[in-house]
């Protein structure tokens, strides 16, 4: 079984994926016309809430939005996987997933957009939005079944890789950074650990969109400028690495490696575009259901603020990781991609380790509490409200349940679920394009003919 599931997570996680994934971005830049270039000034200014009015319909601000979207794609892959895109692909994988963020910008963009302009607000106020809600709305009741499998997919994986697979890394960080990894300690801490991460997420998740907004917006910066200016740091110390380790990146993103298995394809870009897609999440469609809620009455706005997501969570954070590990050379002598960051930060400026520890800690919390979102609003879909409630006391069970167990083979299931999610949505994506240029067109000429002004 353990070989099943893992052969049918590698099937979905593979090249025709990765294409799909890719593809689809390159598709919606070309047909935007380079939507994340020409919009990326405006999307600032939105996000600095110069066009924010509280009579707008929704829930939460431009910049929660993007905070608790952020809190789910910025997690261990940023710090992990960028290590085991290097360790598989080399330097040049890091270009590789450069240009996967920079194309899924447009795919970002356009499911947020959709998010909004098909998204329903109860008589409560309470914003219901995302990929299911774009398909059934904007494809007609007849593709209703596949909003349901979007949904179902979204379900399965919070549990797992929302979920299981982060306080999992919770216990592994909390371990190695105050008890060395000591084995006699290990049962009882993931115990106690699982105990108060299950807590914690409760105070915040139980009190819906709002305060996990709150507390993303508040966390999500702070994690990422204490790992930004420990990378930083490193690279100013070492500087006259950091020329050596770009031109190892640039070299070596067309050539193929002679430690590489597989050539250019199998080996260099391959890694970098899987780590890119699973760092960033472009095309899977989760971060348009907390996009969705967003105070607005302008979709492309929200879409705008949304693709800044990847070019900040790879372009930036990811970087840092990647020419911290590149510089220091430690990629060629430690091999384990659990430990190669903080090894590499250690080598860079001697006692900084903690920082990947406590990076890990910080970006997998906030990963949990972004996808009990998701998979709350996937829940109420297929169940109605009175889905809700259950879902939320699963979800912080589950967070007891993984702390304390070897749980490869459910991750490698609700992983394979992740990558299921992206087909519903890049299916609705390509069949809605014509709305999303259309409101993109009439946006950006409405905005440039002076009709929007700040105050609106």
């Amino acid at each position: 079984m353990s070989h099943l599931i893992e052969k049918f997570d590698a099937l979905i996680w593979g090249l025709p994926l990765m294409v799909l994934l890719v593809g689809t971005g390159i598709f919606l830049t070309i047909r935007l016309r380079g939507i994340q270039w020409r919009g990326f000034g405006h999307a600032v200014r939105v996000l600095r809430g110069q066009f924010d009015n509280p009579n707008d319909p929704g829930e939460i601000s431009h910049f929660q939005a993007l905070s608790t979207a952020l809190s789910a794609t910025i997690g261990t892959g940023n710090i992990v996987g960028v290590a085991a895109a290097i360790l598989m692909g080399g330097p040049g994988a890091v270009f590789w997933m450069w240009v996967t963020a920079l194309v899924g910008m447009a795919t970002k963009f356009s499911s947020c957009t959709l998010a909004v302009h098909f998204r329903k607000i109860d008589s409560s106020g309470e914003t219901h939005g995302g990929p299911m809600h774009y398909i059934e709305q904007g494809m007609g009741p007849k593709f209703r079944w596949l909003a349901i499998l979007f949904a179902l997919f979204t379900v399965i994986a919070s549990f797992g890789i929302g979920n299981m697979f982060q306080v999992n890394n919770i216990v592994s960080a909390t371990h190695g950074l105050l008890f060395n990894n000591n084995p006699d300690v290990i049962q009882p801490l993931s115990m106690m650990v699982g105990g108060v991460v299950a807590g914690l997420v409760a105070l915040v998740i139980l009190g819906g969109i709002k305060r996990i907004a709150v507390v993303a917006s508040r966390l999500v910066p702070f994690m990422c400028l204490l790992y930004i200016i420990g990378g930083v740091v490193i690279l100013i110390k070492n500087y006259h690495l950091l020329f050596e380790g770009l031109q190892l990146i640039f070299t070596q993103a067309f050539r193929a490696p002679e430690a590489v298995a597989g050539g250019l394809f199998g080996g260099v870009i391959r890694s970098g575009v899987a780590r890119g897609l699973f760092s960033n999440e472009a095309g899977l469609g989760s971060a348009a259901m907390a996009h969705g809620a967003a105070r607005t009455k302008e979709p492309v706005r929200e879409g705008l603020v949304a693709m800044l997501g990847p070019f900040i969570d790879t372009i930036i954070v990811c970087s840092i990781t990647a020419l911290v590990i590149i510089s220091t050379r430690t990629y060629e002598t430690v091999f384990v991609k659990g430990q190669l960051t903080s090894r590499a930060f250690e080598a860079g400026l001697p006692g900084s380790g903690w920082v990947v520890s406590v990076g890990i800690i910080l970006f997998a919390f906030s990963t949990l509490i972004a996808w009990s979102y998701y998979g709350d609003r996937a829940a109420d879909y297929l169940f109605g409200a009175k889905g809700v409630k259950p879902y939320r006391l699963i979800y912080i069970f589950c967070i007891l349940f993984g702390a304390v167990i070897s749980l490869d083979d459910i991750i490698a299931f609700c992983d394979a679920m992740n990558g299921l999610m992206a087909i519903p949505n890049l299916i609705a994506l390509i069949a809605l394009l014509p709305v999303v240029a259309r409101l993109t067109k009439d946006y950006m000429n409405r905005f440039k003919g002076g009709l929007m002004d700040i105050d609106e």
